[in-house]
């Protein structure tokens, strides 16, 4: 479909990839209605703006991917009061983006049906809203002391179980309060945000070097693609073009993130069932392919690897020979660790019809990534947005239907599978020339930009 058609003859700006527009506040739940359910458009992020000191308001903007198109639609209200029209009711995935929105510029989304904050504890006070401009990064805020108001679930023999946030292992800490009849659960809900350290706030003030180190460090087992799609925001903004090699060069380095992050889950799945086998195997190849990482970059999580323009790193024609070698005997041993478990009957047992996801409430919820596609949704930012030079490889996007942990587990065998024929078609295939624009960074003004990157837990979107 043409992009004309979802316009309607509106008037637009195009910013690199994304075409903006602005509407009156009172239009904005219509128009993304509109884009949304009639056009079947994907919701990627809403997001805010302080533009007081420009022109007395804030800008709250809606971003909607066109897949196929690598094009983003911005629809955008200006907002001079304290409040803005939620949109929840015709585009449910935008609950927590509008949450997000009234915690951090203090903008409260009318109409929205739960719009407590989010991410900032109860010490935090709320009347301090850390995104907009004129509140200082450097500054602490006297401490406030405002709990946080769980629902109840009533009734005869309903405990609530609190779990967390302090954690066994070495897992991020998160609380969550399950209210439970017996075995079944009937409600669960987080409480998130224990380990926020402002970094939007940060992405503000810091110079570019460090915002770059910055977006490594957002997500510790995502930090190319976190990067990456940094990148491409900041490289669409300074009008940059990344040469060939370079791109293939991201995408190899992408992909060898994702397969060794899909290695450690798939094991952890397995390890979680009792079956210890799976588990142990798992971790070792996983830790094959982050070895390949430091030996190809200096670092295991490959930081300091992604530039504005292109890469630091490349790849000696000997170490593309050597790694393809080794890339086909991993692949071999981890096909020969999934054969033993499709032969444990218990492992399928445990997996199978646990923690089953319903399609159509993945889909209310904007569920991404694995676990979306594990009910059926497909959606790749690498085929839906092609960047890099995923554009030049043939690939299917890996899809389950049953929305189980036995569906997302097939879903991860998949990915890997697909991985490992994306990167030795990479080694293969890769034209010479620079890894780096060599341009001169500078920023266009007035400008926006949209990074899109695919991490191994979904989409990852810069703006």
């Amino acid at each position: 479909m043409q992009i004309e058609s979802y316009l309607q003859n509106i008037e637009t700006k195009k910013y690199g990839n994304i075409i903006a527009y602005g509407l009156p506040a009172e239009k904005i739940v219509d128009e993304c209605d509109r884009l949304y359910n009639e056009h079947g458009l994907r919701l990627k992020t809403i997001t805010a703006k302080d533009e007081r000191k420009e022109n007395g308001s804030f800008r709250i903007m809606y971003i909607f991917g066109m897949p196929g198109e690598n094009v983003f639609l911005m629809p955008f209200i200006s907002v001079k009061g304290d409040e803005f029209p939620s949109i929840v009711n015709v585009v449910h995935e935008s609950s927590w983006y509008e949450r997000k929105i009234k915690t951090f510029f203090g903008l409260h989304p009318k109409g929205h049906p739960n719009p407590r904050q989010i991410l900032l504890q109860e010490n935090w006070p709320d009347n301090i809203f850390p995104l907009r401009k004129d509140f200082d990064g450097k500054t602490r805020p006297g401490q406030a002391n405002t709990p946080y108001q769980f629902h109840k679930v009533e009734g005869e023999g309903i405990y609530e179980i609190p779990v967390g946030p302090v954690h066994a292992g070495i897992i991020e800490p998160g609380h969550f309060r399950f209210s439970v009849a017996g075995e079944e659960i009937l409600l669960l809900e987080p409480r998130l945000g224990f380990t926020h350290k402002g970094s939007e706030k940060l992405f503000e003030t810091l110079p570019l070097p460090d915002k770059l180190k910055l977006s490594e460090r957002i997500s510790g087992d995502s930090s190319f693609n976190h990067s990456l799609a940094f990148c491409q925001a900041a490289e669409s903004l300074a009008g940059i073009e990344v040469p060939e090699r370079a791109k293939y060069l991201r995408v190899i380095f992408a992909e060898m993130e994702r397969i060794a992050n899909h290695f450690g889950d798939i094991g952890a799945i397995m390890l979680d069932t009792g079956f210890s086998f799976g588990g142990a195997n798992g971790g070792r190849l996983r830790e094959m392919v982050i070895q390949w990482n430091e030996k190809l970059t200096g670092s295991r999580f490959l930081r300091s690897v992604n530039a504005i323009g292109g890469v630091t790193k490349d790849i000696p024609e000997e170490s593309r020979n050597q790694l393809s070698k080794d890339l086909d005997s991993i692949f071999k041993d981890f096909k020969e660790v999934i054969d033993i478990a499709e032969n444990s009957n218990s492992l399928y047992n445990r997996l199978k019809d646990s923690g089953t996801l319903d399609k159509q409430i993945a889909r209310d919820h904007g569920v991404i990534g694995v676990a979306g596609r594990a009910t059926g949704l497909s959606a790749d930012a690498r085929i839906d947005y092609p960047y890099a030079a995923y554009d030049k490889f043939n690939f299917e996007i890996a899809v389950e239907n049953g929305g189980d942990v036995n569906a997302r587990y097939l879903v991860r065998i998949k990915e890997v599978s697909t991985s490992m024929r994306i990167l030795q078609e990479a080694l293969d295939k890769m034209p010479n020339g620079p890894i780096a624009s060599g341009q001169q960074i500078a920023f266009k003004p007035d400008f926006y930009a949209l990074g899109i990157a695919e991490g191994w837990r979904g989409d990852i979107v810069y703006m």
